[in-house]
């Protein structure tokens, strides 16, 4: 084989390489369809509603349904829920 075919199998070889990735690349532009994110830390409406359990836990009162929800996440995993038990833990 001479030096010009070589030559020539390597630039058909990148020219197709070079196809396959536009190819590829052109193929992750499609537009895909989602459900809308129904991630309540990302709703307006949860963080400023107040919360449902208000009227039964003196705690909750004026604590919207998000702050409701982290206080929830809190006590379940025994965050501290004041700056005193806070301290107590760090000393």
């Amino acid at each position: 084989m001479g030096i010009d075919m070589k030559k020539f199998i390597a630039s058909g070889a990148a020219l197709g390489a070079g196809l396959v990735l536009l190819k590829a690349y052109n193929g992750k532009k499609r537009n895909v369809w989602v459900y809308e994110d129904s991630d309540m830390h990302n709703s307006y409406e949860i963080d400023h509603e107040e919360s449902v359990n208000a009227p039964y836990d003196h705690a909750e009162q004026g604590l919207t349904q998000l702050d409701s929800a982290y206080r929830s996440e809190w006590q379940a995993n025994a965050f501290p829920q004041t700056k005193k038990q806070l301290e107590e833990l760090e000393s």
